[in-house]
C-alpha cells in the first residue's frame, strides 16, 4: 500500500486541486526490547520497539486498517487512467517476532496490471503504525518484469520504519522505510488541517504528508489522510502529474 511519494516549502489552500558502505543490523530486536537501528542511523531511523510493545490490531486514526477491508481508488498515472485496488487481508506475516497484517496493493494502468504489491504492517502500544517490508512486483502483458523495491525487515540491513505516527505533528520528519539502496522512503508532517473533495466525499481536518524517496528525488508526492478513513488523495507535486483518489470502501 506504501506509494511514493529534499523537502520543499508548499503553500496549502483550502482545497487541495487533484493536479514520501552499508551499515550492518541485527536481524531481530534485542531480548531487552532495545531499538533495531545501525548506530550510524539512529537519529533518523525510528528505532523499532520490543516485540512487546505491538498490539494485535491497527486502529490509528489516520491509517485504520481493518482485516476484510477493501479501499478503491482512482487517478492517472503519467498520463494514463490508474485503479488502484487495497485489500486488507486476515493473513499474518510473522516478522522479527511481530505478527504483521498483510495487505494486498494492485494498480491497473489502462485496464491492465501493472503493479501488484504484498505489503506488511504493525501498531505499537503507542499508536504508531510500523511499516515491515513489501513484496513487490512489476508486470507487463502478465508478465513479472521486475522486483524492484522489495524489502523486508531484518533481511539484508532493512530495518523497518514508522507509515503513520501516532501523535503526529507539523514539522515531524521519519523514515518510513529503510534498505540502503532499495527503500529510503521518507515523510515530513506538513499540517493536520487540510482538507479536500474526492469521489468518496468531502473531507476537513486532514493530516497532510509529504513523501519522497531518497533514491529518486526529483519525484515528491502529498497525500492526505481523513480521520477513520485512512488515506483519501495523493497528489504528485513535483515531478509529474500523477494523482489518485478514494472512490469507495467494502468490505468482506
Amino acid at each position: 500500500m506504501k506509494r511514493i511519494g529534499i523537502p520543499l516549502i508548499l503553500v496549502m489552500v483550502a482545497s487541495i486541486v487533484v493536479g514520501c558502505s552499508r551499515q550492518p543490523a541485527p536481524t531481530q530486536p534485542a531480548a531487552n526490547g532495545g531499538g533495531l537501528a545501525p548506530p550510524a542511523l539512529a537519529s533518523s531511523v525510528p528505532t523499532m520497539p520490543g516485540v512487546d510493545h505491538f498490539v494485535s490490531h491497527i486502529d490509528n486514526p489516520y491509517l485504520p486498517l481493518t482485516p476484510g477491508t477493501f479501499f478503491v481508488y482512482v487517478g492517472e498515472k503519467d498520463g494514463r487512467p490508474e485503479i488502484n485496488r487495497v485489500h486488507v487481508t486476515h493473513t499474518v506475516q510473522q516478522i522479527l517476532g511481530v505478527a504483521c497484517t498483510t495487505v494486498l496493493d494492485t494498480v491497473l494502468v489502462d485496464g491492465e496490471v501493472e503493479e501488484a504489491t504484498i505489503d506488511w504492517y504493525a501498531q505499537d502500544d503507542q499508536g504508531n503504525v510500523w511499516y515491515f517490508g513489501e513484496d513487490s512486483k512489476e508486470l507487463a502483458n502478465g508478465q513479472v518484469i521486475s522486483t524492484e523495491g522489495s524489502w523486508q525487515a531484518g533481511v539484508d540491513g532493512a530495518l523497518p520504519g514508522i507509515v503513520m505516527q501516532g501523535d503526529p505533528e507539523v514539522g515531524d520528519t521519519y523514515f518510513q522505510e529503510f534498505q540502503k539502496r532499495v527503500a529510503e522512503d521518507l515523510a515530513r508532517v506538513l499540517a493536520l488541517d487540510g482538507s479536500t473533495t474526492v469521489p468518496y466525499g468531502r473531507f476537513t481536518s486532514c493530516l497532510v504528508t509529504r513523501e519522497w524517496t531518497r533514491l529518486d528525488p526529483g519525484i515528491v508526492e502529498n497525500k492526505l489522510y481523513a480521520r477513520t478513513i485512512g488515506m483519501v488523495q495523493a497528489v504528485t507535486v513535483k515531478g509529474g502529474a500523477d494523482h489518485s483518489e478514494l472512490v469507495s470502501i467494502g468490505s468482506e
